[in-house]
């Protein structure tokens, strides 16, 4: 307490850096805060060594909600083997609800370090579990009174269920152990929006088959109660990436209880294409993501 730095000593490998808020949400905000910045380290390959907390909470919040806020990170912390570093919280009346932000720092050799923007054309793109867990669970969290009053209760709990998902850094070892060019954590517009957002980085274009794209039923239900689109809803959780052996990864998760599916291709050119029964659109950057249709 009172020391206003961490210090890593340099070494022969690169620190990779990354920091989130989450403001979408209030329930299990400290995990979805964690997992978040966990993953996007992991979408580098690295190994998350460490994180800065930074929590800001409205004048009317309770001790108890910075004392869960706490145990969830400190949990997770322990899990993964992860230093909390420092950090700093307040109560401010700027804030009209409670916001959570994480700062990662991971840790790779300079050689192996995977970025967003290698994807090769040839290639075969893989999504990791399933798009739009972390945007289900949350709105069955939040929602939970609206939608046990038209969904059976067996989707709203297997719904919630799934901020048990939220974490790719098993997927991002399994995937480094196989070979890939490029990572993307799934995150705020969706699938669609991380499509797009690895074609642009990497200069090429996209072939996806829609009904490869894995999604659990819950979410369907859920996104079609709320009129949502899940290929636009944030989904921490599921992993997609570009690699030469598209099969052999999608093997390798399956044998560590990771869901996965090849779901299409990179192409030369600039033309990012969604089939679908014959039928094709072209992909747009990602704009607001569905999750905040929800809140409206």
């Amino acid at each position: 307490v009172g020391e206003d730095c961490a210090v890593l000593a340099p070494t022969k490998d690169s620190f990779v850096l990354s920091t989130d808020p989450i403001t979408g949400a209030a329930k299990e905000i400290g995990k979805l805060a964690f997992h978040v910045t966990a993953n996007d380290i992991a979408s580098s390959g690295a190994e998350l060594v460490g994180i800065l907390l930074t929590i800001i909470l409205p004048p009317e919040s309770s001790e108890d909600e910075l004392k869960q806020i706490m145990e969830d990170v400190t949990e997770l912390a322990a899990t993964y083997d992860v230093e909390i570093l420092g950090g700093h919280t307040e109560v401010s009346a700027v804030a009209n609800q409670s916001l959570v932000s994480v700062t990662g720092v991971g840790k790779i050799a300079k050689d192996k370090l995977v970025t967003t923007n290698g994807l090769k054309p040839g290639q075969d793109l893989v999504v990791t579990k399933w798009i739009g867990l972390e945007g289900t669970s949350i709105i069955a969290s939040e929602f939970e009174k609206e939608l046990q009053g038209r969904l059976p209760a067996s989707i709203v709990e297997e719904s919630k269920k799934f901020a048990s998902l939220l974490s790719v850094v098993k997927d991002s070892h399994v995937a480094m152990q196989i070979g890939v060019s490029a990572m993307h954590d799934v995150t705020e517009g969706g699938i669609f929006g991380a499509l797009w957002e690895m074609a642009e980085a990497s200069g090429v274009g996209l072939e996806v088959d829609l009904k490869k794209i894995p999604i659990r039923q819950e979410t369907i239900e859920v996104c079609e109660l709320f009129n949502l689109n899940p290929y636009q809803l944030i989904s921490s959780g599921s992993m997609l990436i570009g690699t030469d052996h598209g099969s052999q990864l999608v093997d390798a998760l399956a044998k560590e209880g990771i869901h996965a599916a090849v779901i299409g291709k990179a192409v030369e050119g600039n033309d990012r294409i969604i089939f679908n029964d014959g039928e094709k659109r072209f992909l747009e950057p990602p704009k607001a993501d569905e999750l905040y249709h929800a809140f409206d």
